[in-house]
């Protein structure tokens, strides 16, 4: 119902050149340009402008895209209300996120919707936050498990719904033998000469790192470049650097240590639920969304009802 054409004007915005949106998208770069080129002719206004080898958008362009916002919003409203007409939520419910809030919030989710809505299929895929926000744009996903970042939308982007989900502390992860692991808590600061251990591209691990460690006055000597938190702590447990682990992240079974963070700020990762504006009252999008604010709140809450 809503012109395709507008969808392909909005992913021009998000990757800035003809090439990045093709494949984006999965269509061929002339298509892309034709597409944009049969847009302006119906508004009547020119749309974009050359600039090296990215396009710029222009003003008309940016008008366009005001109110293509609006409208996508509201078919999704438009279809939120109609899907409740049925009383009970059915039907497929695609969740993505990073690895360490699919197994401490949608695992738990999941179980919880297998229960409540035997009628929802949900599936899950692993990714970072970036492309979370893109896999929501292209509805190939309804939920995400996001965190804020250089590369994340804000919270105002009227392109989506964010609702804050669940902070999680950070601790340093050490190797036994550290000075540090015999000690009931240290500053970030005092870390400053280890060598750390991080993935550096196209994961949130490291923006959060280097945020922390700015906040506390140096930066990070990233020496190993390693994304899987086993993997991680293999290296710690042999000293050969340093890490932040997130406190929802388990312990694994390495010779390491988690000594708890002190000192203001308190390094933290800031989960945000986000799902297409318009969504949010669709009843597989709530549904998930529900179950997943529950999760949320029995982790904060702990074992046995005690805060985390």
């Amino acid at each position: 119902m809503i012109d395709h054409r507008l969808h392909v004007l909005r992913a021009l915005a998000e990757h800035r050149t003809v090439t990045a949106t093709a494949a984006a998208l999965h269509l061929t770069p002339s298509a892309v340009s034709q597409q944009l080129r049969g847009l302006a002719r119906e508004v009547g206004a020119e749309l974009l402008r050359p600039e090296g080898r990215r396009v710029r958008l222009t003003p008309a362009a940016h008008i366009v895209l005001r109110h293509a916002d609006a409208l996508l919003g509201q078919w999704e409203a438009l279809r939120a209300e109609l899907a409740r007409q049925n009383s009970a939520a059915r039907g497929t419910l695609r969740l993505c996120g990073v690895s360490s809030a699919l197994a401490a919030l949608a695992a738990p989710a999941v179980a919880r919707l297998r229960q409540s809505h035997p009628l929802v299929e949900p599936l899950i895929t692993e990714e970072e936050s970036a492309e979370c926000y893109r896999l929501l744009l292209a509805e190939e996903a309804d939920v995400a498990l996001v965190l804020p970042g250089p590369e994340a939308p804000p919270v105002t982007d009227t392109r989506f719904e964010q609702t804050p989900l669940l902070t999680d502390r950070q601790d340093l992860l050490v190797p036994e033998g550290h000075p540090f692991a015999r000690r009931e808590g240290v500053e970030l600061a005092e870390a400053a000469g280890e060598s750390w251990i991080v993935k550096k591209h196209n994961n949130d691990t490291y923006p959060l790192l280097t945020a922390a460690c700015a906040a506390a006055g140096f930066t990070p000597r990233v020496t190993h470049q390693v994304k899987e938190w086993y993997a991680v702590s293999a290296l710690v447990a042999e000293g050969l650097g340093v890490c932040l682990l997130p406190r929802i992240v388990p312990l694994p079974a390495h010779p390491v240590v988690r000594v708890p963070l002190s000192g203001e700020p308190a390094p933290v990762r800031r989960f945000l639920a986000a799902v297409r504006r318009g969504t949010a009252a669709h009843p597989l999008p709530a549904a998930g969304l529900e179950a997943l604010h529950t999760a949320a709140a029995a982790h904060t809450r702990g074992p046995e009802g005690s805060p985390d």
